[in-house]
């Protein structure tokens, strides 16, 4: 090992689909085994209460990249495109001087106004690159280079990319899709000279639920436990999502006990992955030159509520893996921080590991104190995420502008304190739950003196947070005065 840490370290984002909070090791899971990221979060800072800011895909990994809530960057469903105006992790990284590099995808839509004309085919897909990032592997779409691969292999690829994912089980795991992409991964970082910038985005532990080769068979489907149940006073959305087909989880216990499972093992699949990078990196001498982030895009139900995928308001849909190691502050390693830590605070934190000020857009905090093992000197008190549904009316139900604004009515937004939750609808229902009395989020309140009080941080939250590009800019007395954007050069000032 080099024994330092360069002024400009290398940076590792590494996105797991779908993966839970709760759901390995080093987070006191009973059963799944995950010896990598529990060997990381000995050796970095494990987030034990770090949170997606919405679902699915696509805004989850908007409020990542950019840094900022939904209700700022309005990427509200697969597909909605993120706006050209906010700056991002690649581009960020690109000003740092790096030449960031991309493994998988970012199911980012382009900005309609950077198309190159009506049948440019970015307008057709929700699978687009996030700008700013070199693509060294693109599995966006039908994966093609891995099922290209596997062709080859003498494997029958047959039927659309969902059928090629479910027979994972059936072909030996050193043939399955997060192996394929480390093996580039690997392949990319044994070229490499410091300092470089990469992000890893493995599918799994998203579905099908389907782990590969032995992998299938790690858990037995008996051990898994089973999920939380439905509550019986359920509000109206509650129902109106029972109703969708591909969102509801078995009600069979055998085969909820099998999908369960085949989570756990995807997850361990991909953790012997990860294992293969940190040994790479120690071997090649840049552990302790580089920078880890390990997140995820949003959680998975697993059968809680009723559920599979990710929706709502519950916290199995949001509560998501966060790990960082610094290895420029081994005095905090193997620090568990039990703060409420936001995906919206890793662009700031990686602002300030390339050595950039922090973009005016962010509403995230940088972790920096926290992986220092420092107080910090302000901290929420409360977690925040948004789930907005319009996509299904914009699919499949025709509308005008209406101007009761019926599409703005299909979203809600939840704050999380240490003992309750309150979920807006934007309907103008609402609902509390006493999480100190029920930490599976089945009891609800209807105390309007608890009520209040979380209502009012939600309101102070969505003040506080509002879009903030420009407010501090006062163009006025001969110049500019105020908070330039990074991006904008203050030339007047």
């Amino acid at each position: 090992m080099s024994g330092r840490t360069p002024s400009r370290p290398n940076v590792l984002l590494i996105t797991l689909d779908q993966m839970r909070g709760d759901s390995y090791g080093a987070a006191g899971h009973p059963l799944v085994e995950t010896p990598n990221l529990d060997r990381l979060a000995a050796d970095g800072v494990r987030l034990s209460r770090h949170y997606s800011q919405a679902a699915p895909c696509g805004p989850g990994r908007a409020c990542l990249y950019t840094g900022t809530y939904q209700m700022n960057n309005r990427v509200v469903g697969n597909g909605t495109p993120l706006d050209r105006r906010f700056d991002n992790v690649a581009l960020a990284a690109r000003r740092a001087g790096y030449e960031p590099a991309l493994f998988g995808y970012t199911d980012q839509s382009i900005d309609p106004r950077d198309a190159t004309g009506p049948d440019d085919p970015r307008l057709s897909t929700y699978e687009g690159i996030l700008p700013g990032f070199d693509v060294a592997l693109d599995l966006t779409g039908d994966h093609g280079p891995w099922v290209a691969w596997l062709a080859d292999l003498g494997h029958d690829v047959g039927g659309g990319i969902e059928r090629v994912l479910i027979d994972e089980k059936r072909r030996p795991a050193e043939h399955s899709l997060s192996t394929f992409m480390t093996d580039r991964v690997l392949d990319w970082l044994g070229r490499r000279e410091a300092p470089w910038f990469a992000h890893l985005s493995y599918l799994r532990p998203h579905p099908p639920y389907s782990a590969a080769g032995d992998w299938s068979r790690r858990y037995d489907p008996a051990d898994v436990g089973l999920p939380i149940a439905m509550e019986d006073d359920r509000h109206p959305l509650h129902d109106m999502a029972l109703g969708i087909p591909d969102i509801v989880a078995p009600t069979d216990e055998h085969r909820l006990r099998r999908l369960r499972a085949q989570y756990f093992g995807m997850v361990s699949e991909v953790d012997a992955q990860l294992g293969r990078v940190w040994d790479a990196l120690r071997t090649n001498g840049q552990w302790d030159d580089t920078i880890v982030v390990v997140t995820a895009d949003h959680g998975e139900m697993l059968g809680d509520h009723g559920f599979v995928q990710k929706l709502g308001w519950w916290e199995s849909s949001y509560h998501v893996i966060g790990i960082v190691r610094d290895p420029r502050h081994p005095d905090a390693h193997g620090a568990v921080v039990d703060r409420f830590t936001e995906n919206v605070d890793l662009m700031p934190t990686l602002c300030e590991a390339m050595g950039l000020p922090v973009p005016a857009q962010c509403d995230g905090l940088p972790l920096t104190p926290l992986l220092r093992g420092e107080e910090p000197p302000e901290w929420r008190t409360a977690a925040h995420w948004e789930w907005d549904w319009r996509e299904h009316l914009i699919r499949f139900v025709p509308h005008e502008w209406p101007w009761d604004r019926t599409l703005e009515q299909q979203n809600l937004a939840v704050v999380r304190t240490e003992d309750s939750a309150y979920v807006q609808f934007g309907d103008g229902t609402w609902r509390g739950l006493d999480l100190a009395a029920d930490p599976t989020w089945r009891t609800t309140i209807e105390d309007p003196a608890v009520v209040l009080p979380l209502a009012q941080e939600m309101l102070t939250w969505r003040a506080r947070h509002t879009d903030r590009t420009w407010a501090s800019l006062l163009l006025a007395d001969g110049g500019g005065i105020g908070r330039w954007p990074a991006e904008v050069p203050a030339w007047t000032a």
